[in-house]
């Protein structure tokens, strides 16, 4: 064989391997693409996952912080309701006293007192009725309602239609907003 075959077959050699060579790194290269586009998909995939739980916990955060709004402005409407609920309740006795007063004055003869009490007590009522108390209407005859009324004694009933019914009204009631303050004191028939 010659130097010219011999180089020749050498050259042909290269030539395959360099053919398998660049094969090998095609198909190399090829699998490092797929791998680099599995990579960037897993990693959109994980991105995604990542922002649907942030987002998830980002709307539950806010859920729970309108409910916590809610529920404050609620506690504090109702305090305003019954803020002034000591006061009323350490004001009642004052009223009653002015219904005895009224009741004491107009049994006498004096006309100009009476009116003038009458007027300071329906100034001092107006007022109470102005910042929220209203007073629980209760009148003989109604029915019994132990979620409403107290009773302080029970006496015969004067007749059958009376049985567990309001005979008489002792104490009115009160109540500041939508709670009764002080339930009525009453007799019940038995």
């Amino acid at each position: 064989m010659s130097k010219k075959s011999k180089v020749k077959e050498m050259d042909e050699e290269l030539d395959a391997k360099k053919s398998v060579d660049e094969t090998e790194l095609e198909q190399a290269e090829n699998i490092d693409n797929d791998t680099e586009q599995d990579a960037e998909l897993s990693e959109t995939d994980k991105l995604k996952e990542d922002l649907a739980k942030e987002k998830d916990k980002f709307l539950r955060l806010f859920a729970e912080f309108e409910n916590y709004k809610k529920r404050t402005s609620k506690e504090r409407m109702e305090l305003f309701k019954t803020a002034g609920q000591e006061i009323m309740v350490s004001l009642l006795p004052v009223m009653d006293d002015f219904d005895r007063a009224i009741k004491e004055i107009a049994k006498t003869e004096e006309k100009e007192l009476l009116k003038g009490v009458e007027l300071i007590h329906g100034k001092f009522s107006e007022t109470l009725k102005n910042k929220g108390l209203e007073q629980v209407e209760v009148k003989a005859g109604d029915a019994f309602d132990a979620e409403v009324h107290e009773a302080v004694t029970q006496i015969p009933a004067p007749d059958e239609s009376m049985k567990g019914k309001i005979i008489d009204v002792i104490e009115k009631g009160f109540k500041l907003g939508d709670r009764i303050i002080r339930h009525p004191k009453v007799v019940v028939g038995n």
